[in-house]
């Protein structure tokens, strides 16, 4: 299904294509009321590494780029106590007030009860959107140095021209040397809504797709990115459609016979703190669904579907079927809601714990 190299022949397990930017979050409270934040690391594709290396153990790093201030340095050194590695961080000078670039901040509530989670970014001229496809050597990266599997995703592409530029080069270039390819829809009106809105979006997304082996996303980001629907109804895990998600993810295969795989979250938001939460894939024809977590209280549910996507690939590059990966993903997602910021805090141990059935009584 997916021939995965050899970690013998390889630098990297996992490198990640996407933005980094600095999360500041009010806590209980609400960014407009707020008086203070604490400040995390945070995004979509960066988180998928981050996962892989904190929780699973694998040996990970980032391509992004940082505006050279204190800001960026604070932005680094999150990124290095999560392990994953930076030489491919591109440094951009800093003109002082950052006119012409600077550091995305991505200001964060986590919601509760019937108010949800709410996110403002400021990261207009970020420099991880100035990123274009000659900056980074990824000749060197998957060529030389060798990298088992390569993330990259929707976010980093809408953020312009060029970065979606950059994520096609850096698809193309990992599959000429054998490298898996994985990408997130994660479909954002925001950073659509004046680039060109939803023709845009779909437009660049079904680009990306021709390069890639395994697809994520949720309902609305198949339909939002790729065009594809799901027919029926899915407001209740206990009575999923699975047929008609087995035909929207046959249809994706069928137009774009390079994915193998393509693995939706399923997520029934009964409030913001109490979600119905699992996932199923589509491998070789067959579908896999997920274990379920129908009333799963959630603490931070921003970064569930980047643990999703981290739990599966590891489950798939440490020689599991379909089955395993979906099963680790949709255990990873729910642990990583369980805690504060964007990223997983949690380890492999507690993972296959709950795989195994167990429950939320004290340890000692």
């Amino acid at each position: 299904m997916l021939e995965i190299k050899s970690r013998e022949n390889c630098a990297y397990d996992e490198i990640s294509l996407g933005e980094v930017m600095l999360r500041l979050d009010p806590g209980h409270s609400r960014i407009k009321t707020a008086r203070s934040f604490q400040a995390w690391e945070g995004g979509g594709e960066y988180n998928v590494a981050r996962g892989l290396r904190r929780c699973f153990g694998m040996k990970t790093a980032v391509i992004t780029a940082l505006a050279d201030n204190d800001v960026g340095r604070l932005i680094e050194d999150f990124i290095l106590q999560g392990g994953v590695d930076t030489p491919f961080i591109n440094w951009l000078p800093f003109d002082g007030v950052g006119r012409s670039v600077r550091n995305g901040l991505n200001f964060t509530e986590r919601g509760f009860g019937v108010r949800g989670a709410l996110g403002v970014s400021d990261r207009g001229m970020s420099a991880a959107s100035q990123m274009k496809p000659e900056d980074i050597d990824f000749e060197h990266i998957f060529g030389t140095l060798g990298v088992r599997w390569f993330h990259t995703g929707g976010v980093f592409s809408a953020l312009s021209e060029s970065s979606a530029m950059t994520a096609v080069k850096a698809a193309k270039a990992a599959k000429k040397h054998g490298t898996v390819v994985s990408y997130d829809l994660n479909y954002r009106p925001s950073l659509w809504k004046d680039a060109g809105g939803l023709q845009k979006a779909r437009e660049v997304n079904r680009e990306l797709a021709k390069y890639v082996d395994v697809v994520f996303g949720n309902e609305e980001d198949f339909t939002a990115c790729l065009g594809f629907e799901i027919r029926g109804n899915c407001s209740d895990l206990k009575e999923l459609h699975i047929d008609g998600y087995r035909e929207m993810l046959a249809e994706v295969s069928a137009e774009f016979p390079n994915i193998k795989i393509a693995a939706a979250t399923l997520r029934t938001v009964k409030s913001a703190s109490l979600n119905g939460w699992s996932a199923l894939c589509c491998a070789g024809g067959k579908v896999y669904k997920g274990i379920d977590f129908p009333e799963l209280e959630v603490y931070d549910r921003v970064g569930g579907g980047d643990s999703f996507a981290s739990g599966f690939i590891y489950g798939l590059m440490s020689g599991g079927c379909p089955q395993t990966a979906v099963n680790y993903g949709v255990a990873h997602g729910a642990l990583a809601m369980t805690t504060p910021g964007d990223t997983s805090m949690a380890s492999k141990k507690e993972v296959d714990s709950l795989l195994s059935g167990a429950c939320a009584r004290v340890q000692r």
